[in-house]
């Protein structure tokens, strides 16, 4: 049996391998100078026309561009009405913003729980959890893949419920091959560097609801509406007027983050295709191990996958989970978790959330780590990062 690095042995790369990573090349630096020496650094036609690109990649009509996939939660929990008194229902197995844009509006996240196998919210747990409060679903695509578009949809419509997708990770995911964008009432994404395209930090909301893109605009540009036909006056005193119609915030991309991510999604279909193919490699090599277990996928989902989790089985292996975590660091392939059901959090325990919510979140979350996924990798880093998985489930196999 190979030793460990952790005690003492040869770690199977000599350099460190992180979950994320992104692939900035040359045309997105030309793209991002050109922007910084041109006349416009914000509020110029850049940010316009990456809109026009995203709405045209995601099937949406309309894309309001922000600063972070969290703006672009809270924008459309605002453009969606919720306030206090709401109840909106989410996963706990997310990041914390899923069901924060709830408590930036004064309304309260309601968690349900996920499936087992494919670790994306449960539409019978969505079902059974609506009261009614329930103004709102925030279904999130986790790691990539869509979640269970018809079946979330249709008891949404059925109880005349407000459809957010939060697409952080699904920038690129088809669902019966119709892209994410173009199935919830709004649909929110995050460009935040480890995902699949970057702008550094960013985000957008889509829809093709002419009313809930108005709502959006306003939310994420101080309230402000610049165009005169929308206008409360008629007749504004001149051509420097506009009008602050409602309370919003500046959630403004600039403009050379809009070139950047303008540049990348160029390149979306590279990049998704070898996340594809290293997601590919993995699971062939895992798909034998009974101490790994693979998240599973509907056969819906076309899925760009963000993130790859492994998750332990606890009963084939005599390790915690931290020992495997600490391990795989010491062979220089640095994992993540993705994520402390978000209830466990100091915030919503002190707000009276409880451990025990949400039973299959809770026990996904004790056996899952996140390892290296992101399209700069090379067949050679896959390989290594595949090796350390084997070289330690071997040693800690029962």
């Amino acid at each position: 049996m190979e030793k460990l690095a952790i005690h003492g042995g040869t770690p199977v790369r000599s350099e460190k391998i992180y979950y994320g990573r992104q692939w900035i090349g040359d045309d997105d630096v030309k793209a991002v100078a050109d922007a910084l020496t041109g006349p416009y650094i914000t509020c110029g036609p850049r940010v316009a026309a990456l809109e026009n690109k995203i709405a045209e990649v995601t099937g949406a009509k309309y894309a309001v561009s922000v600063c972070n996939g969290t703006a672009a939660l809270h924008c459309a929990a605002i453009a969606a009405g919720l306030g206090p008194g709401d109840e909106v229902i989410t996963t706990p197995l997310t990041f914390a913003a899923s069901a924060n844009c709830a408590v930036y509006v004064g309304a309260t996240p309601v968690f349900a729980d996920v499936n087992p196998e494919t670790y994306n919210i449960d539409p019978d747990s969505i079902e059974a959890h609506i009261t009614p409060k329930t103004k709102a679903v925030v279904a999130v695509d986790f790691t990539g893949q869509a979640v269970e578009h018809d079946r979330i949809r249709e008891i949404c419509d059925k109880h005349g419920l407000t459809l957010i997708i939060d697409a952080a990770h699904a920038i690129g995911t088809k669902y019966k091959g119709r892209p994410e964008g173009s199935l919830g009432d709004m649909t929110c994404f995050s460009f935040h560097p480890v995902k699949t395209i970057t702008s550094g930090e960013g985000g957008a909301i889509v829809t093709s609801d002419p009313e809930l893109y108005h709502k959006l605009h306003l939310a994420s540009q101080h309230g402000i509406e610049h165009d005169e036909e929308k206008f409360v006056d008629k007749n504004p005193e001149g051509p420097w007027v506009y009008e602050m119609q409602t309370l919003g915030f500046n959630y403004r991309m600039t403009d050379f983050q809009a070139a950047l991510l303008t540049s990348q999604l160029h390149k979306l279909k590279e990049f998704s295709d070898r996340r594809k193919a290293i997601v590919n490699r993995y699971n062939e090599a895992f798909k034998d191990m009974p101490e790994i277990i693979v998240q599973k996928e509907i056969p819906e989902s076309d899925t760009t996958r963000h993130l790859y989790i492994i998750r332990l089985n606890k009963d084939k292996l005599s390790c915690t989970r931290r020992e495997f975590f600490d391990a795989m660091s010491a062979e220089n392939v640095q994992c993540q978790v993705h994520y402390v059901p978000v209830y466990y959090f100091p915030f919503y325990q002190e707000r009276g959330y409880k451990k025990g919510l949400c039973p299959n979140a809770e026990a996904i979350y004790e056996g899952i780590m996140s390892i290296p996924l992101y399209p700069m990798m090379t067949d050679e880093d896959v390989e290594s990062v595949i090796k350390a998985v084997k070289k330690i489930v071997d040693y800690y196999r029962k």
